[in-house]
């Protein structure tokens, strides 16, 4: 297929490059000119370059996938004065893997069809490493016949692609899903840093945990107290992986959704709070297991 990809950060620029293998042809844009080239230049001929979102479309591409930030990102790209709805979109198809509220989501979702564009949000979980590999998780809101044409090509990039129902669905999924991580991560710390401080080896008190009523991804994969597993950014001083400062945006997606709704989400909120914390102490850009070291001595 012909695709136009906006946005090659960390994430974007891996999905990018498994189009590319999967012998899609790309027209690409992103901010930073540099990451635009880098893409081009190692695409064997399949990826050239567009000036503005909007020039994606003179390119004839059937569909455009975007990777961006944040929703004000995304809000620009799709309905600025050089965004992809300021030209002729009928009948082609966008889907944004951006991980913004659901409002947004949906937003952007009406002013596509008032267009007679098709739209998918379809943000993504697997962090960096699941987008080099192509394996990441897709959650998908749109409509059902839409998301059924898609899933060839999102299975390009991932493994799990799970449709979740109406427009802004995906997003409803993945705030809902983070914002219970980062409170179970913040728990698994708490436990952890509980238990050694009153003498528990680190190891077997995870081990317990993990065969145990307070089991949890938190614990058993991703377990936040060094030494305790390999392979986790615990045991490389919490680099790489998923930063605190991008859990913290999701934090904030979530409890922004949950006024909205006049939904209450309590520890939500809480959670948000102890990750702003530890932001405002310099350590955003730290893995968002790194959370432990506000309960651990120096």
């Amino acid at each position: 297929m012909k695709i136009g990809f906006i946005g090659l950060g960390n994430m974007g620029a891996p999905m990018a490059r498994n189009l590319l293998k999967a012998d899609h042809e790309l027209t690409v844009f992103d901010v930073v000119q540099s990451n635009v080239d880098a893409l081009v230049a190692h695409s064997s001929g399949k990826a050239k370059a567009a000036e503005t979102p909007a020039a994606i479309l003179k390119e004839g591409v059937e569909v455009v996938i975007t990777m961006l930030p944040a929703a004000q990102h995304v809000k620009s790209v799709y309905l600025g004065n050089d965004g992809i709805l300021s030209g002729n979109v009928d009948g082609v198809i966008l889907i944004d893997s951006s991980t913004i509220d659901p409002m947004s989501a949906r937003e952007v979702a009406k002013a596509a069809a008032t267009k007679k564009a098709l739209m998918l949000d379809a943000p993504v979980s697997g962090g960096t490493g699941g987008a080099e590999a192509g394996t990441l998780t897709f959650m998908v809101g749109g409509e059902e016949g839409l998301y059924a044409k898609m899933l060839p090509l999102l299975q390009a990039m991932g493994k799990n692609i799970v449709y979740c129902g109406a427009a802004g669905n995906g997003q409803v999924a993945k705030v809902a899903n983070n914002m219970l991580l980062g409170i179970s991560m913040i728990g698994t710390a708490e436990a952890m840093a509980l238990g050694v401080s009153l003498g528990m080896d680190a190891k077997v008190l995870a081990g317990i945990i993990n065969t145990s009523s307070g089991r949890c991804w938190s614990s058993d994969t991703y377990n936040p107290y060094p030494g305790v597993l390999e392979n986790v950014p615990a045991s490389r001083e919490y680099t790489g992986g998923f930063g605190s400062d991008l859990m913290l945006k999701d934090l904030g997606l979530a409890t922004e959704a949950a006024k909205l709704a006049k939904q209450p989400v309590p520890l939500g909120s809480l959670a948000q709070q102890v990750y702003q914390t530890f932001s405002l102490q310099g350590n955003g850009g730290l893995d968002f297991s790194a959370i432990i070291k506000l309960f651990t001595k120096k």
